[in-house]
């Protein structure tokens, strides 16, 4: 199995405020939707809640310790990032899609992390754990300016565990 950590955090490693998204990156959704379809997405309850609907073409793996959470069709709920990953097939790549605890309890365990490193500070709750460089190389890096419909500089980078 390929556990890929997916995010998007500012310079500060932030990633968000009040269960949102600071910011707003239509290349960035492109590039999520793109890497994510038809595979297995964990996630964190309240990252679930964030969205208006399940995402399209995934699988929605739900972590909470609610226990009597009502389980949204077609997708399975636990209680533990192990329980989630277990729940996920072998021979596939997963993701993990946040939130900023799910992120934390999954860095020591990922093979690959896909960040988009939105190139400002921003005041957040939530925010991405540091990347330690002696266990992550960087392999791929791809920088994209603000535009008129991005008004943060961005960039996107790959990192495999070394």
């Amino acid at each position: 199995m390929i556990l890929t950590i997916i995010a998007a955090a500012a310079e500060n490693n932030a990633l968000g405020k009040d269960n949102d998204l600071v910011w707003h990156l239509p290349d960035d959704f492109k590039r999520f939707k793109t890497l994510t379809s038809g595979h297995y997405i964990v996630m964190g309850r309240k990252t679930f809640e964030s969205f208006p609907k399940p995402l399209p073409n995934r699988t929605h793996v739900i972590i909470t310790r609610q226990k009597d959470y009502i389980v949204p069709e077609g997708c399975i709920v636990v209680d533990t990032i192990e329980k989630a990953i277990n729940s996920c097939p072998e021979n596939e790549e997963v993701f993990i899609i946040g939130g900023g605890e799910i992120y934390k309890q999954s860095i020591n365990i990922a093979n690959k992390i896909e960040l988009t490193r939105v190139h400002t500070e921003v005041e957040a709750d939530t925010f991405f754990p540091e990347i330690d460089e002696n266990n992550w190389k960087l392999i791929e890096e791809e920088y994209h300016p603000k535009d008129e419909k991005h008004q943060f500089n961005f960039t996107y980078l790959t990192y495999i565990r070394k």
